[in-house]
């Protein structure tokens, strides 16, 4: 084999990753599988897919081994094959995000309270972990806390948070955090809050890009 033989079957195996990640539908998806394992239904309901639709992406995923999957019972169930894989979709967004202005758009136009809230960073929220006046709040669902979440981290899924206001101290900086950059229930939640006479922020990134930072976790 050649030098430039090798150079084209090389490139054109890289490829392939990207091939399969080319997909909108693909890269939330494995945003969700971040946040830990989910069978084929639960995915489905998710990302507002068919379980059909859902089913072709995922094996799409599964053969270039960036998922892998168990079937339990009836129900087949989905995990990222590596960490590296979401770290993967993190720099794509990181670089779409310094690249292409739509990013920014629809940031101001969907998240129009972001900019007057000044959020923690994974190092901020780090270096305060153990602070006694600090609450730390998953708004993610209670699955997702389950299979994962910071140390210490109170869950109350955003939906369930109103209802649940009385379990939090108003007296109290609250620091809430979701799955990523770009989810917005961690908005939601300080948005609540703070209508209610809390001390609220918001993790700037999620509960995956802790875990790929090497930062402690708990799980139940």
């Amino acid at each position: 084999m050649d030098h430039r033989t090798f150079k084209s079957e090389l490139n054109e195996q890289f490829a392939r990753i990207a091939k399969a990640l080319a997909n909108a539908h693909r890269l939330e998806i494995v945003d969700v599988l971040a946040q830990g394992e989910r069978s084929v239904e639960e995915l489905a309901k998710e990302t507002a897919l068919s379980v059909a639709n859902a089913s072709q992406h995922l094996q799409a995923l599964r053969e270039v081994h960036l998922v892998t999957s168990r079937r339990e019972g009836q129900h087949i169930y989905y995990r990222l094959a590596d960490p590296g894989v979401f770290r993967l979709v993190q720099v794509i967004r990181e670089i779409a995000a310094r690249q292409l202005a739509e990013i920014e758009r629809l940031v101001n136009m969907f998240l129009t309270d972001r900019k007057s809230l000044e959020p923690l960073t994974l190092n901020e929220l780090y270096a305060r972990l153990h602070e006694p006046e600090l609450v730390i709040l998953d708004v993610r669902p209670a699955l997702e806390y389950t299979q994962g979440h910071i140390p210490g981290a109170k869950s109350i899924p955003v939906d369930e948070l109103k209802a649940r206001l009385s379990e939090l101290s108003p007296t109290q900086e609250i620091v809430a955090y979701c799955r990523g950059p770009y989810c917005v229930f961690a908005d939601e939640a300080v948005e609540i809050l703070i209508e209610n006479g809390y001390q609220a922020r918001r993790l700037r990134e999620g509960y995956p890009d802790w875990q790929l930072a090497n930062l402690p976790i708990e799980t139940e």
